[in-house]
């Protein structure tokens, strides 16, 4: 090598951003070190994100894409070029984000981690096979790993053992009746008929015009069924028609709904049933099944009971069980077994077991330590939760020994107990002593403090922030006056928002009383709710909370408010005058850029309807309409109001742009001439509604002071801790912890003592200072008499809640039991309780 390129590589030990200007940064320079463990800090908005994926990550994972030939990185999702003046010596990028994607019906816990390609190589190399001849099983055999033929010792015959594929639910080993997914979907008979009480030709088969042409109920009276009488009044001889008549051909007089005019038809009758089972068939996508699903009820493939494999591939034994009572194990349990098998098998067996084994044990090794022990491996992917996808997704990254690459973590403390802290913790130094770099954006205070080096941006968010105001050591940061987490990193400063109830007036507004059976891993159990408080709910994953809550309470409160059947597993409600149960989640809000914080909030009708009473606008003829961005005259035509557009430039990934006409504000420059001033204002405030829509909420409050509505809704945003967000926002992009506070703001301001608030972990993405701010918005709850439940792994938040819920002590079957009810102060004090001797009260 060239002595002075030499002397520059091992001169290198940071990554230098100059001039970054995605999202909110202001020109940023910041020098991020290599080779540590860096951590970034900042409130909500503040432009943390934007310079970790934004720029460190968008240019290292684009500089490594560009290297690979044109026809590969056509088939890789890429990121576009940075805002950005230059970026010098980062490595190639690998992001964890915040919120991975949701798997699909296929994926689990096992095949995500990748653990079950191990399993199925283990099974099919040293297992006891079956002989297709005789059905005995034979001895394991070194021959199908030689790919020879097997003789049977009981029959004589030869057969060739099934390879790893030949037992994969994904491929070849698929249960044939539900292809490979566990589910069966049959049709719901109920479901076909709601309404017995109107005829047939009223509609009461309801997929006859849904799913089937309408002219279907004229072939069933042309089959012999009365159509013009209430179906209750059906014989059992029609009604067995109705579900079940054969696809015979009828020639039918059809008279078309509009006009007089008549035809004469041959069709085949289609039974209510096969009308189903005929649009299940034929539905291509998610959007067809969801028009199928309403009319079927899942359950366990009656074939396979649920295990997605064929009769063949569970044939195979190891160590007296099949693959699919290996994959109901939790991964510890699975764990224990591995380690046993190669002492089961013939010595000759046992080197090769060995290796496949130690495969095994150490892509789990990784997700024991970061807390996953109590997931099956047969646990479908999509119901893990957001922390435990990325869990997965970082033990993944770990277990292949890279080199020199900087790895970006968008959050990784999110969904984490703080017991499995230190197990996060030691994967990502594992990762640095492998001669990686790490960057991780969070908010944990503990994850925080065991940085190498912060950067710290702000000093608020949105339009206020994107500006360094912080870097150095964590004893640096926390010492110096202009960082805003240093004193909660110090211990200078704690989060206390709200007067906690003492625990002898904890029940004085009432009680909810719950008593349930149990379900999954949660034993049967009976508990009092305090009405009118603020509950946590807590415990390691796996323990249990989700189930306690999302699954068993809000059901429970819905079915008794509504008056329907109770969950099987609820035994008892009791929630006197409560009516409502609010599930408040982190789920985007819309699913396009059409949806804006103005639109979701209601404000933006409010000011349209402001801005059409104009004078200019009534000059010009113009109505509230016209001012929608999606359907009226003023909207930009060149985007249709979106507000941007995308560029095919092909072999590259599509680049989506503002609109170069309306510049993103997705109205047409007629709009900008429509000015409307507010009371009391001089002439030259008067603003446009696409000048208005650029704005954040606390810019655009004094603005619409003389629009009530529309002042009150942006003032509930603010007082959300949301006044930084831009009014023309596309919600879909707004993090999970904006989501919920901004699905929030319609509740808020009313009397709720009816009402039930249940959030899933809403301090994700949350400062300390933010915390705060949403501990003051569950205190407004409160104060209109709502009752709050919250699952939470937050300890400053658990600090500051009335009354807590313990579950645990452990994940999976070690868990699933209440451990300990009180305030926290009595949480902290019960030595059973792993979140109490976490709690610092």
């Amino acid at each position: 090598m060239n002595p002075k390129a030499k002397e520059i590589m091992q001169n290198i030990d940071h990554i230098e951003v100059r001039g970054a200007r995605v999202h909110n940064l202001k020109n940023v320079n910041v020098d991020i070190p290599l080779g540590e463990l860096v951590g970034i800090a900042g409130v909500s908005g503040s432009g943390k994100s934007s310079l970790a994926l934004g720029v460190l990550y968008a240019e290292g994972s684009r500089r490594y894409l560009e290297a690979l030939s044109t026809y590969t990185r056509r088939r890789i999702a890429q990121a576009g070029k940075a805002s950005v003046d230059d970026v010098r010596y980062v490595p190639a990028a690998l992001a964890l984000h915040q919120r991975p994607a949701v798997p699909g019906v296929r994926s689990t816990f096992g095949t995500s981690s990748e653990l079950l390609n191990s399993l199925r190589l283990l099974f099919s190399r040293v297992g006891s096979h079956m002989c297709p001849h005789c059905g005995e099983h034979v001895p394991p055999s070194l021959n199908v790993a030689a790919e020879l033929p097997i003789s049977c010792p009981h029959c004589g015959s030869e057969f060739f053992g099934p390879g790893a594929e030949s037992l994969a639910f994904n491929s070849e080993g698929a249960c044939p009746t539900c292809s490979g997914t566990g589910i069966a979907r049959t049709v719901n008979r109920a479901a076909l008929v709601p309404d017995e009480s109107k005829t047939i030709d009223e509609g009461a088969v309801v997929v006859w015009g849904t799913l089937m042409w309408d002219l279907m109920k004229q072939v069933c009276g042309a089959m012999g069924v009365r159509t013009n009488v209430p179906f209750r009044e059906l014989t059992d001889a029609e009604r067995d028609i109705v579900f079940n008549g054969p696809a015979e051909k009828k020639h039918i007089l059809y008279k078309a709904k509009k006009g007089e005019n008549f035809a004469e038809l041959d069709f085949t009758y289609y039974n209510a049933v096969r009308t189903v089972e005929n649009s299940l068939a034929k539905a291509k996508d998610e959007k067809g099944l969801r028009r199928v699903a309403k009319y079927l009820t899942e359950g366990p493939c009656p074939d396979c009971a649920g295990t997605r494999l064929s009769a063949a591939a569970r044939q195979p034994i190891v160590r007296g069980i099949n693959l699919a009572q290996a994959t109901e194990m939790t991964l510890e349990e699975a764990v224990a077994w591995v380690a046993g098998v190669p002492a089961s098998l013939p010595e000759e067996m046992r080197p090769m077991a060995k290796s496949i084994c130690e495969s095994f044990e150490s892509t789990a090794r990784r997700l024991l330590e970061l807390g996953l022990g109590y997931l099956s491996l047969d646990r479908a992917g999509a119901t893990l939760s957001t922390g435990e996808r990325q869990r997965v997704q970082l033990a993944r990254s770990v277990r292949n020994r890279t080199t020199g690459v900087l790895y970006v973590m968008d959050e990784p403390s999110i969904g984490l107990h703080p017991a499995n802290i230190d197990g996060l913790l030691g994967v990502i130094r594992d990762l640095i002593a492998d001669g990686n770099s790490v960057v991780m954006v969070d908010h944990d205070t503990r994850i925080l403090r065991a940085a190498d080096h912060l950067v710290e941006m702000g000093p608020e968010a949105g339009a206020r922030g994107g500006a360094l105001v912080a870097q150095g050591s964590v004893e640096e940061v926390a010492n110096d006056s202009e960082s805003i987490i240093g004193p909660y990193l110090s211990g200078a400063a704690r989060v206390a928002a709200r007067p906690k109830t003492p625990a002898k007036q904890m029940f004085d507004l009432g009680r909810i009383h719950l008593e349930s059976s149990g379900l999954h891993t949660v034993k049967p159990f009976a508990i009092d709710i305090p009405k009118g408080r603020l509950i946590a709910v807590t415990g390691v994953s796996g323990s249990g909370k989700t189930t306690l809550v999302l699954e068993t309470l809000i059901p429970a409160l819905t079915a008794a408010a509504t008056g329907q059947t109770l969950p099987e597993h609820v035994t008892a409600i009791e929630a006197e005058g409560i009516r409502r149960a609010n599930l408040i989640d982190a789920t985007p809000i819309g699913i396009n850029v059409r949806s804006t914080v103005a639109t979701y909030c209601g404000a933006l009708d409010d000011m349209r309807r402001a801005y059409a009473r104009t004078d200019s606008a009534k000059a010009a003829g113009l109505k509230m309409g016209d001012f929608s961005y999606n359907t009226g005259s003023l909207r930009c035509a060149t985007c249709d109001g979106t507000g941007q557009i995308s560029l095919d430039v092909q072999f590259l990934p599509d680049v989506d742009i503002a609109c170069p006409d309306c510049r993103g504000s997705r109205y047409d420059t007629a709009a900008e001439k429509i000015r409307r001033l507010e009371k009391g204002a001089p002439d030259d405030q008067a603003l446009s509604l696409p000048h208005l829509l650029a704005l954040s909420v606390d810019e655009a409050l004094p603005h619409v002071a003389d629009v009530k509505k529309a002042h009150e809704k942006l003032q509930t945003l603010h007082d959300l801790g949301l006044g930084y967000l831009t009014l023309g926002e596309a919600t879909p992009a707004l993090s999970g912890g904006e989501a919920q506070r901004l699905k929030l703001a319609s509740e808020m301001g009313r009397g709720q003592a009816d009402a039930v608030f249940v959030f899933d972990e809403p301090t994700i993405g949350l400062h300390p200072r933010d915390v705060e701010t949403l501990l003051g918005v569950f205190q407004r709850l409160v104060e209109q008499g709502a009752t709050v439940v919250v699952v939470e792994h937050d300890l400053d938040f658990i600090a500051n809640a009335d009354y807590v819920i313990d579950m645990g002590p452990q994940g999976g079957k070690a868990g699933g039991r209440i451990v300990a009810c009180g305030t926290p102060e009595e949480i902290a004090a019960n030595r059973e309780s792993i979140t109490g001797g976490y709690l610092e009260i």
